[in-house]
């Protein structure tokens, strides 16, 4: 009972910074939790976070916070074993990252008519902007490829779990001529996916 109380508390912490840490929305915020649930605490497998990201897309709501959903879920049933403890700590890691955002938004909602006009507040946020775009493309590298460094050099290798033959490169490539140069609605895409996806393997 104990190590399940540390895991949760372990949970919590870490999606709290997260949410603290996090400027740009979900997808900005995709890189920090990969790096703390699969690099630094080894929770799941980066296929497996490859996973949950392509569910939290799916799903209804915030990329971020679906994420943190089922990453809580996943950690916490994946040490317990219980369904009960694997929706607690879906609640923990969701609310967790919540809260961050609406303490600073309780705190900062006074004072934002005020200074929005100010020079100030305009050259942080252009300064944010670029920061944000980096962010998004981390989230978007680290689902492809894994870099390692030994001694001082780094090891850059293709996450093969995520892509493990030629038939889903050419769902990729199909995917994104059809999004990119077709204009075809996301919705048909995700299910054409899915429904190759059933046949294919």
């Amino acid at each position: 009972m104990m190590e399940v109380l540390t895991l949760i508390g372990q949970l919590a912490w870490t999606f709290f910074i997260i949410g603290a840490f996090t400027i740009g929305g979900g997808y900005a915020m995709l890189s920090l939790i990969q790096n703390q649930v699969v690099v630094e605490h080894s929770w799941i497998s980066e296929s497996t976070f490859t996973d949950i990201v392509a569910i939290s897309q799916m799903t209804p709501g915030p990329i971020g916070i679906n994420s943190a959903t089922y990453v809580g879920y996943d950690v916490l049933y994946g040490a317990t074993g219980s369904h009960l403890l694997g929706v607690c700590g879906s609640l923990t890691a969701t609310l967790s990252l919540m809260l961050p955002s609406f303490v600073i938004m309780l705190l900062i909602v006074r004072f934002y008519m005020k200074f929005r006009t100010s020079r100030l507040y305009a050259g942080t946020m252009a300064w944010l902007k670029p920061a944000v775009v980096g962010l998004i493309g981390a989230a978007a590298v680290i689902l492809i490829i894994k870099t390692t460094w030994t001694g001082g050099v780094p090891q850059v290798q293709v996450v093969s779990e995520n892509f493990p033959d030629w038939k889903s490169w050419v769902l990729l490539g199909g995917a994104f001529a059809a999004g990119y140069w077709g204009k075809v609605n996301p919705i048909y895409i995700i299910l054409a996916g899915a429904v190759l996806g059933l046949l294919l393997y």
